[in-house]
């Protein structure tokens, strides 16, 4: 079977799970309820939701708020099941589902992607940065500059890797380019997600509409993304939970590199495009 290509956002975020809004009613009669918390107005069954095409500034605000409060971390854990769509070339979606785990501290990253289709291994231990593919027995290895922020600049500048949950911490940037990119944003709603109670915000740009689920309190983390890619009339979806464990203890042994007995070392492949 042939498939098109799925989304190119695969390479941005290498997480995902299956989709779906978790509310969990206050009142026996919570779907009699016609705003949130907020005052703001909630969909009924079988009603789309209406909401302004503008940005809404408490919108990103609180992308900023959560990748601020993500960059303040010394180190995190994350484990994402997640789903991916890919299309056949007569249009039909078929879902690939992986986990994803993460070990990040500063400097220095792993992410162990897995599926029946797919293992990669990207590591970063503060000198070196390394993708290594242990089923298919290669990987390469390129030295790194000293923080993560610029490992992640340089890898894309050069070889066109960007990196899972890459965009979620670069919300507070200099410049505030992500947020030029904004043609919609707005506050859908409360949700409870996996026991926990988020605030659920809606994004579009040019090429994906997408969901961000922000944990309520003082501890703004993401806790579900969804990401919809327009470019492509099949609509292919990209969906994560995520949890997370807050300054867990590594070591340096962590974030070390030892290629497997019969491993093989390539080259990275110069990336040729406009670097957008």
């Amino acid at each position: 079977m042939k498939f098109r290509s799925p989304l190119s956002l695969i390479a941005l975020l290498a997480l995902a799970v299956p989709t779906g809004c978790n509310r969990t009613p206050e009142t026996s009669n919570e779907t009699d309820r016609t705003s949130d918390d907020r005052g703001m107005p909630m969909p009924q069954s079988g009603e789309a939701v209406k909401v302004s095409t503008g940005v809404d500034a408490d919108a990103v605000e609180a992308l900023k708020d959560m990748s601020g409060y993500l960059m303040s971390m010394k180190t995190a854990g994350i484990h994402s099941d997640g789903s991916l769509d890919v299309v056949t070339e007569d249009g039909q979606r078929i879902q690939l589902d992986g986990t994803t785990d993460y070990k990040i501290r500063r400097p220095g990253f792993v992410i162990d992607y897995k599926s029946d289709i797919k293992n990669r291994r990207f590591i970063y231990d503060g000198k070196t940065f390394t993708v290594d593919s242990p089923t298919l027995g290669y990987y390469a290895s390129v030295a790194a500059p000293p923080t993560n922020r610029e490992v992640l600049d340089t890898i894309y500048n050069k070889f066109g890797i960007r990196l899972p949950l890459e965009d979620l911490f670069r919300w507070n940037d200099p410049g505030g380019l992500r947020e030029q990119s904004l043609k919609a944003g707005y506050f859908v709603g409360s949700a409870t997600i996996d026991g926990v109670k988020t605030d659920h915000y809606a994004f579009r740009e040019e090429p994906v509409d997408w969901q961000v689920w922000i944990q309520q309190g003082e501890q703004p983390l993401p806790r579900k993304l969804v990401i919809v890619d327009k470019t492509d009339p099949a609509r292919p979806t990209f969906t994560a939970r995520l949890d997370w464990r807050l300054n867990p203890t590594f070591s340096n042994a962590d974030f070390a590199f030892a290629p497997g007995k019969d491993a093989k070392r390539i080259p990275i492949a110069t990336f040729k495009g406009s670097g957008e």
